[in-house]
């Protein structure tokens, strides 16, 4: 660490270059910058769907809110793939520079680095718990990612982005974060009693801080930001965040505080020629998506790239650095910004926000455990906070469950099988040789709607809505329990079963599409039924979930009365 002589003298020189107009840089990057240009050119619309979740905090271990995280920009990669993006990308990864894992780490009494790696390896093992598809797992601390930090830092003060001044306000140690007098109020801290000031958006504590650091010219883009927002009604999702995000910025910025003293911040990447000063851990962390992306790109090879993000998923609490702070830093060096950020709401536990600061959150390998993956990712997906803040509880994980897949799937199958005892064959050959009875009023209907589903669960899943995708397949499935019961092909199964081969066909045509359809939210339990079922891995794409599309499964079922959705083994 540089002494305090030394680092105002280099904090000195760095502004010296700033306020002549020259371009400033690192001699150790000095040479890149010569060799490298920006990247101007928009990414080819054919290049793989890029998705990712925040890089999540490893000041502590994990809860169910990231586990969710996770789940949804899984299902929106496995989505990709299903519709046939065989390249799909997805990113997940830690966040491992700032005050507050410096804290933690002498708080464990912990070599800083040694506490990242283990609580680092928490996240890793949840993503594997939760069967997640990830294709890179980032971490601030690898050497790439710095590199791509440093680069993407002189870039900035290059384009002449980046000046140094005093900088005065409220400061959140939790939230990494400065706000102005406008965004914190009085309030009493419940426990003791105390007076404090707190983030009116957060509710975190703050402390008025004065500290002399480096800028972000931020303020020289809320027109560019408006007329982007303007030109892309679409960008934030769902509409009530975008809403907020344009009201934020009409009401004006100010300038980014994006450097730290290295006696406040030390863990983290320095300064580029300045070892008095370490960079912002938002600025540092947000460049991790860029980083998986081969940032610094190679002149003339950008659109070989998967930059930019098709698909950012981000929780309502990190909105702000998402889609302010980032798109502007990327505007500055004229590279693309994210098409798109899928915004959700909170999870609460007893009518409270579920954190790490507060205690009260749910251990996702605990809920996973206990009641299996699969329906632990149901659960989050449909009940999920994707647009108000929503409760665990694990009575209604039981709920759910043995409504919609023990009583409703598991149930309508085996009901099915029973009328058929067990042998699908003759109904797929009548399909075959067109002798189906012809089609009741009932029939013309279920079919109606098994040709219309899959369109529209394309259509919400487009719209980056998970939730509204499983709950229309989970409709689907009613109807067919509904049909199966109006139809009751079990009363020709005496006199003349083929009386009965539309209504069997068809229940069984909606299971393999409902099975199909499922296959991004519960990818393990999906597999197994489309493999029971005898449908041909080669049939199982978004092309194949159409009414008529196969009809070369359920040749041969052996019984198995444990395959569906048994009993819960732990129910409350």
């Amino acid at each position: 660490m540089a002494t305090m002589r030394s680092s105002r003298g280099a904090f000195a020189r760095a502004s010296t270059y700033f306020n002549s107009g020259l371009p400033f840089t690192c001699r150790s990057y000095s040479a890149q910058l010569r060799r490298r240009t920006y990247a101007t050119q928009a990414v080819d619309s054919k290049k793989p769907f890029y998705v990712t979740t925040p890089i999540f905090y490893v000041n502590s271990a994990p809860h169910v809110g990231h586990l969710y995280t996770m789940v949804l920009g899984d299902i929106l990669k496995r989505w990709q793939l299903l519709v046939g993006d065989s390249n799909a990308q997805l990113l997940t990864g830690t966040d491992e520079h700032g005050i507050k894992i410096q804290q933690a780490a002498e708080a464990a009494g912990m070599e800083t680095q040694a506490f990242c790696d283990m609580n680092c390896q928490t996240f890793k093992d949840l993503a594997k718990a939760a069967n997640l598809k990830h294709d890179h797992f980032s971490r601030t601390t690898d050497a790439a990612h710095k590199d791509a930090v440093r680069y993407f830092w002189e870039m900035l003060q290059h384009r002449g982005y980046i000046y140094t001044s005093k900088h005065e306000g409220w400061y959140s140690i939790s939230d990494e974060a400065f706000y102005p007098q406008s965004q914190v109020q009085p309030s009493l801290d419940p426990a003791t009693g105390r007076k404090r000031m707190v983030s009116i958006e957060t509710g975190k504590e703050v402390e008025w801080s004065a500290e002399t650091n480096y800028h972000f010219k931020l303020s020289a883009f809320r027109d560019r930001l408006l007329q982007h927002f303007k030109e892309n009604p679409e960008l934030i999702k769902p509409q009530n965040a975008m809403e907020n995000i344009v009201k934020s910025v009409e009401s004006g910025l100010q300038d980014l505080s994006i450097s730290r003293p290295v006696e406040r911040l030390s863990w983290g990447i320095r300064v580029p020629g300045d070892e008095s000063q370490t960079i912002y851990v938002w600025l540092d962390a947000l460049v991790n998506y860029l980083t998986k992306a081969g940032y610094p790109f190679t002149p003339g090879k950008e659109k070989d790239s998967i930059w930019p993000a098709n698909v950012q998923v981000v929780g309502k609490d990190i909105v702000r650095f998402h889609c302010v702070y980032w798109p502007a830093f990327l505007m500055a060096l004229d590279l693309p910004v994210p098409r798109n950020v899928l915004v959700h709401s909170h999870w609460r536990m007893n009518q409270e926000k579920m954190s790490k600061s507060s205690g009260n959150g749910v251990n996702p390998f605990f809920a996973i455990d206990r009641f299996g993956v699969d329906t632990i990712r149901f659960f989050l997906t449909y009940h999920g906070p994707l647009r108000n803040d929503a409760d665990y509880e694990n009575e209604l994980v039981a709920r759910y469950y043995k409504k919609h897949l023990k009583n409703g799937f598991g149930n309508l199958a085996r009901r099915v099988l029973g009328v058929t005892n067990w042998d699908l064959r003759p109904y797929f050959e009548a399909v075959e040789a067109g002798t189906l009875p012809e089609p009741t009023e009932e029939d013309r209907t279920m079919e109606e709607i098994l040709r219309a589903v899959p369109g529209e669960v394309k259509q919400h899943m487009d719209n980056l809505d998970p939730q509204a995708a499983l709950r229309r397949i989970m409709e689907l499935l009613e109807r067919t329990q509904v049909y199966f019961h109006n139809t009751k092909p079990w009363e020709h199964k005496k006199v003349d079963p083929s009386k009965g081969y539309r209504s069997i066909y068809n229940v069984c045509e909606s299971l393999r599409m409902i099975s199909i359809l499922l296959q991004p939210t519960m990818p393990a339990k999906a597999a197994e039924i489309l493999d029971f079922f005898g449908v041909d891995p080669s049939k199982r794409d978004f092309a194949a979930a159409a009414y008529g599309a196969d009809l070369e499964y359920a040749r041969r079922i052996e019984k198995n009365n444990t395959l569906f959705f048994p009993p819960l083994l732990v129910e409350d």
